[in-house]
């Protein structure tokens, strides 16, 4: 009857076998990464310093006109939600990079 040491395994199964790689990503789940990054990105770089710029940006495109004080309502508004949505996104991404650092 032979030792049995730490290192080895009763079952006769690698370590190799018993791991999964993830697959990989699709075409389409990329992208939709992608655009989830660049969406925000974009909105936060085109969006005017100016409310006064905003509400005439709105009359133009839209045809619908808004006061400066609710355009600087609306300007906060859409500051705070790109910055909130490129955070939860960065947080995500690092959650995700931790978790593959650990995986392997």
């Amino acid at each position: 009857m032979g030792v049995l040491r730490c290192c080895d395994d009763e079952s006769g199964v690698s370590v190799h076998e018993t791991t999964t790689v993830a697959p990989r990503p699709t075409f389409a789940r990329r992208m939709r990464e992608i655009s989830g990054w660049i969406v925000p990105a974009a909105g936060l770089a085109l969006v005017p310093k100016c409310p006064a710029c905003l509400a005439a940006y709105l009359a133009i495109g839209t045809g619908v006109g808004v006061s400066v004080p609710t355009a600087t309502y609306l300007r906060m508004i859409l500051l705070t939600t790109f910055v909130a949505s490129l955070s939860y996104l960065a947080v995500k991404r690092a959650l995700q990079v931790k978790e593959w650092k650990h995986g392997s």
